[in-house]
């Protein structure tokens, strides 16, 4: 399954267990779209998040992001990893 790098903006002091949350919600629904979620990283200072994730497309990552409250800014394939 192809694999995509989301980005959210806009997220400044965002702390650990908001991460975690937001995630956590995230996984709780991923299987309605078939999205599996791998991993999440922030940077509260800068206000922006970054999501990993395996889907059958981007439009998949985003109805997620928008269902669990915090849509994503962009939606990026990765074509290639190392």
């Amino acid at each position: 399954m192809p694999e995509f790098m989301d980005v959210h903006r806009n997220m400044k002091g965002l702390t650990k267990e908001d991460l975690k949350a937001a995630h956590d919600a995230d996984l709780a629904i991923q299987g309605e779209e078939n999205v599996v979620f791998k991993s999440a990283w922030a940077d509260p200072e800068a206000g922006v998040v970054y999501c990993l994730s395996e889907a059958p497309s981007a439009d998949a990552v985003k109805r997620i992001h928008e269902r669990t409250g915090h849509p994503a800014d962009e939606v990026h394939p990765v074509p290639l990893a190392v």
